[in-house]
């Protein structure tokens, strides 16, 4: 009896059709993109300072520049890597009195700056940027910021909703996969299926195909459920093994992507940059596929990603290019081993269950992007190498150990 793969030598197997699946495959992603990476944009959060009409008027009247101005008036930075007070902060001092001098205003009311009393910021805040984000526009800082963090959530928790219930609106939407139907013992839909990939590809006549017939399997239809994913102990294993690389596979990811929003510079070139490395993550996924499987490429990759982020956390901050170029390869890394986990989900489940397992495994990504900002941004106002330290995991290799079965995935 021919298989799916014999039919599919006969009508093209990368003809007009599979084409116009990858094209509109690709659009979707294109279309995707932008709600996944828009909140390092979105939600840019520039250089920041308490905006206080006293400290302005007396700025005017004593003809500061701004680093005068801010020498004389703002708290000054705190320690390396952490949050500096300036940006919630001020000094609680009536600017208005006329006993305050040019030369430095604060020396009359303290020998000590630190022993001055600081406050919130009661009139605003002044952004250092020329452009605007809903950072800016809503005071998304100091005491509010935690609710850019619960924007980015809910992106994702719609999107962990939505990969829920995609499954089972995709089977009554999106023509089944004749690998399913067979498992369904559908086999004359199989036939209908086929012939329609022939005609667009031009390969054989539908009566040709026909000839191609497949025996009808008079055994009982399988109809997935959850429980099949844990029915045993080797589904059990790839079920949860698959879980676990979903999710911090995401929390890496996602933590990236953020981070670059947060190292200063450019903005928009650092984050060119890190999209670049996509291309070459790609490539080197083609390459080593049938050369050297899947695990040991995702292993690898995956120890470059930790290893990348750990050497973040001891690179200094003023050596902005070093930070990008070793973001660039950690993100490649992560890349690699994202995109094959998607390769190894699909193939590690019987065609039965196959659906239902990449969409289960797959919600515990939108999981670990609902807490990522959380990580990411709450971390960041403790001290700017916590997150990279957290999400970094080249612990995860040893997870691979238990998984040598899934090799056959990618040859």
């Amino acid at each position: 009896m021919p298989t799916v793969d014999d039919i599919l030598e006969q009508v093209g197997e990368f003809g007009w059709f599979q084409k116009q699946v990858f094209l509109t495959l690709c659009l979707l992603s294109a279309a995707f993109a932008p709600l996944y990476v828009g909140i390092v944009f979105l939600a840019f959060t520039p250089d920041h300072r308490c905006l206080s009409p006293g400290v302005a008027e007396l700025s005017r009247r004593c003809g500061w520049s701004l680093a005068e101005e801010l020498n004389y008036t703002a708290p000054g930075p705190g320690a390396a890597g952490e949050a500096s007070p300036h940006q919630c902060r001020r000094y609680e001092v009536d600017w208005n009195q006329s006993a305050l001098s040019c030369a430095d205003p604060l020396a009359g009311l303290a020998a000590n700056r630190s022993h001055l009393p600081l406050g919130p910021c009661r009139h605003g805040w002044v952004y250092e940027t020329p452009g605007s984000s809903i950072v800016t526009e809503f005071n998304l800082v100091c005491d509010d910021s935690w609710k850019v963090d619960l924007f980015q959530s809910c992106v994702n928790v719609g999107f962990f909703l939505g990969s829920l219930g995609v499954g089972y609106i995709a089977d009554r939407c999106v023509p089944e996969s004749p690998r399913w139907l067979l498992s369904q013992k559908r086999n004359a839909q199989v036939m209908k299926i086929m012939g329609h990939i022939a005609r667009k590809n031009g390969k054989l006549p539908l009566v040709d195909l026909k000839m191609l017939s497949l025996e009808e399997d008079v055994t009982e239809k399988l109809s997935p459920s959850f429980a099949d994913l844990f029915r045993t102990p080797q589904l059990r294993k790839h079920t949860f093994i698959l879980m676990y690389l979903w999710f911090t596979s995401s929390v890496l990811y996602q933590g990236l992507i953020m981070h670059v929003g947060a190292t200063g510079a450019n903005l928009y070139l650092d984050f060119l940059y890190s999209a670049l490395v996509e291309f070459p993550a790609a490539f080197i996924i083609l390459v080593t596929i049938d050369r050297c499987g899947l695990i040991r490429p995702m292993a690898l990759s995956n120890l470059v990603a930790g290893a990348a982020c750990f050497a973040m956390v001891f690179i200094s901050h003023d050596l902005h290019w070093l930070n990008i170029t070793v973001a660039c390869i950690g993100r490649m890394g992560i890349t690699i081993v994202f995109q094959t986990v998607c390769l190894v989900n699909a193939e590690l489940y019987p065609t039965f269950v196959r659906n239902l397992g990449v969409m289960v495994c797959s919600s515990l990504c939108d999981l670990g992007g609902i807490i990522t900002p959380f990580l990411v941004f709450r971390l960041m106002e403790v001290w700017r190498g916590s997150p990279l330290i957290l999400i970094a995991k080249p612990k995860e290799n040893t997870i691979y150990l238990q998984i040598q079965t899934t090799e056959r995935a990618g040859t």
